[in-house]
């Protein structure tokens, strides 16, 4: 398998990519960070569909077989999009994931009443994905 790419709007990613890193060792990465466009947070769809899907296709065209969005704001407003409409032109065989709907999977383990408490962007909060 190619390598796998991380994508985030700025540094964040790179914690998402260093756990990553630990559970899959074996594995090549490329890590691609937007600070030019950081935030991405208060932009709208659009703009955050386009600077992802940009991302997306560089990261493929580097090698990666699977890229991960490690920005909470491109999981939000550009994951379905993207996985929808442009992987199976681009190559149905890649993916790209998020890291919205794991998180909201693993917060049982974390908590032990129930309550989470979420900080997030504008753009995060008000697409409502963990649902």
């Amino acid at each position: 398998m190619g390598a796998i790419g991380i994508f985030d709007s700025g540094y964040g990613g790179l914690t998402i990519l260093k756990e990553i890193r630990k559970a899959l060792p074996d594995y090549d990465y490329i890590y691609l960070g937007d600070n030019a466009r950081a935030p991405y947070g208060t932009r709208s769809f659009d703009v955050v569909y386009d600077f992802t899907l940009q991302a997306v296709r560089d990261l493929f065209a580097r090698g990666c077989e699977m890229v991960i969005l490690a920005c909470n704001t491109a999981s939000a407003k550009a994951l379905r999009s993207i996985q929808q409409r442009d992987l199976p032109s681009i190559d149905p065989q890649k993916r790209v994931l998020g890291v919205i709907i794991p998180t909201v999977e693993a917060l049982d383990k974390v908590s032990g009443n129930g309550n989470i408490g979420v900080l997030g962007t504008p753009g995060t909060v008000s697409s409502r994905s963990e649902e």
